[in-house]
């Protein structure tokens, strides 16, 4: 018998205004990032929980203004000054750690020479900040927040999933999956993720039996 292996190969997934999804959870954070220019303060943070598509509207977002895109575990270290001039996305600022101060400095660099975008699952309130001067500018930053998505969202987004691994589900898989997976865009990911290589290792057709198995182990894990 000749078993199918699954290889785990990258899939190409755009980050453009073309491929972001609009929904009730997320619009009013699209209307202010693509409304950038008009940004008290010259910043704005995004706040919303894992998968809502917070990364999804920084790439955007950088697209526009021509950002440096950052993660917060990069500042450590970072030769701020050579960001003068340029706008400047810190993703995961709530995750920043021990570089306060460096935040702190680009938060005034690029407002100054530019605009900052940053991105955090909670609000400034909740980072635990030491910095006073750093959380008197947080205080001051506007928040756009992010909710989980909803049903037509996900639905949405799992579609393109599929279609971006160039794999043929029937019509009722989709509510299947959305009536019982945590509504993450990040879930939905791997989820197709698993069940695409499940179905290839198997040398099975991805089924509600076996999404419903997929499902069982991502409860379990």
């Amino acid at each position: 018998m000749i078993r199918q292996l699954a290889f785990d190969l990258p899939t190409a997934e755009a980050m453009t205004r073309e491929h972001f999804f609009v929904a009730p959870s997320n619009a009013l954070a699209l209307a202010s990032v693509e409304g950038w220019q008009d940004w008290p303060g010259r910043k704005l943070l995004l706040v919303g929980p894992e998968g809502a598509g917070k990364t999804h509207l920084a790439h955007i977002w950088a697209a526009l203004s021509g950002a440096t895109n950052l993660p917060a575990e990069a500042l450590p270290g970072l030769d701020i000054a050579s960001l003068s001039g340029r706008s400047v996305v810190v993703e995961d600022a709530d995750r920043i750690g021990n570089a306060e101060a460096q935040l702190f400095h680009l938060h005034n660099l690029a407002t100054t020479t530019g605009a900052l975008l940053m991105t955090a699952r909670t609000p400034p309130r909740d980072w635990g900040l030491k910095l006073p001067d750093l959380i008197s500018r947080m205080q001051a930053t506007p928040i756009a927040t992010l909710e989980a998505p909803d049903d037509a969202l996900l639905s949405a987004v799992l579609v393109k999933l599929f279609s971006d691994r160039q794999v043929e589900v029937p019509a009722n898989l989709i509510p299947y999956l959305v009536s019982r997976m945590p509504r993450s865009i990040g879930v939905a990911r791997a989820l197709v993720a698993a069940l695409d290589a499940r179905a290839l290792a198997a040398a099975r057709p991805i089924t509600r039996a076996l999404a419903g198995e997929v499902l069982d182990s991502f409860g379990a894990e």
